[in-house]
């Protein structure tokens, strides 16, 4: 599967406990599994480090450029897989890139800052599914579409903080989540929501609404990430937002 990987920057290096790598961790140590996973610098310490990882028999890892900032990086990546990694098909493709630099009330924000999280949280997830959606379609293996959402961008179920810009940019990717599935009856396309996780970017996030740092743990996190990626199906899932916990969460 592909995995794009997280477009804030936050440390992913060896010790990291970001969920980014031990979901990348959980899936090679599985045997005859290739992981795809998409950076902004493949050539960086941090991404390096990911050949260290420990892999099942037949498992493999393959690290390409991506910038979910770039448009064109997303048709860039499918065409390296193909043309260069010799890629034929994709079984699942996890859309992870996300910023949230950003929270202010809706008196407050401004637009800049508004377009800025929507080009990377929602415009990317377009992009990428795009120009990976012919491999996908070639899989053999009930395909599946993972748009990385949150409760921020639910109409229901929103924390009431000032989250103007992320949390419009996730009701955006919401809506593309409950359209892909629809137009595409072959793909299992949903929102997974990972919670309110203790990555940097969450623990940062947190601080701004008085917290001392985000209630999900990054273990719980892989945890029921894995466990909903590898259950799900399109009748029960398809087109809604999962919780990590494997909660159906209302729009």
């Amino acid at each position: 599967f592909i995995w794009s990987w997280s477009y804030s920057g936050a440390p992913l290096g060896p010790r990291s406990g970001h969920p980014t790598r031990g979901l990348v961790t959980r899936f090679l140590e599985q045997e005859n599994q290739i992981v795809i996973v998409a950076v902004r610098d493949p050539t960086h310490a941090t991404s390096r480090s990911l050949a260290d990882l420990h892999k099942g028999n037949g498992s493999g890892l393959i690290v390409v450029k991506y910038d979910a900032a770039v448009e064109q990086d997303a048709f860039n990546l499918a065409k390296e897989l193909q043309e260069k990694q010799k890629v034929d098909h994709l079984d699942i493709v996890i859309a992870n890139a996300a910023i949230a630099t950003s929270f202010r009330s809706v008196k407050d924000v401004k637009r800049e800052e508004i377009q800025e999280h929507i080009n990377v949280n929602t415009y990317s997830a377009v992009s990428l599914y795009q120009a990976t959606r012919d491999l996908l379609q070639k899989s053999t293996n009930k395909p599946m579409l993972v748009l990385v959402g949150s409760l921020a961008g639910s109409l229901e179920s929103q924390p009431s903080v000032p989250n103007a810009s992320y949390g419009a940019s996730k009701c955006l990717l919401n809506w593309y989540g409950v359209r892909i599935n629809d137009e595409d009856k072959w793909l299992n396309t949903f929102v997974l929501g990972p919670g309110f996780t203790q990555t940097d970017m969450g623990n940062e996030g947190a601080r701004e609404f008085g917290m001392q740092e985000a209630p999900v743990s990054v273990e719980d996190c892989v945890n029921g990430m894995y466990q909903v990626i590898t259950t799900v199906t399109k009748e029960k899932h398809g087109g809604r937002m999962v919780q990590y916990t494997g909660e159906i969460q209302p729009w």
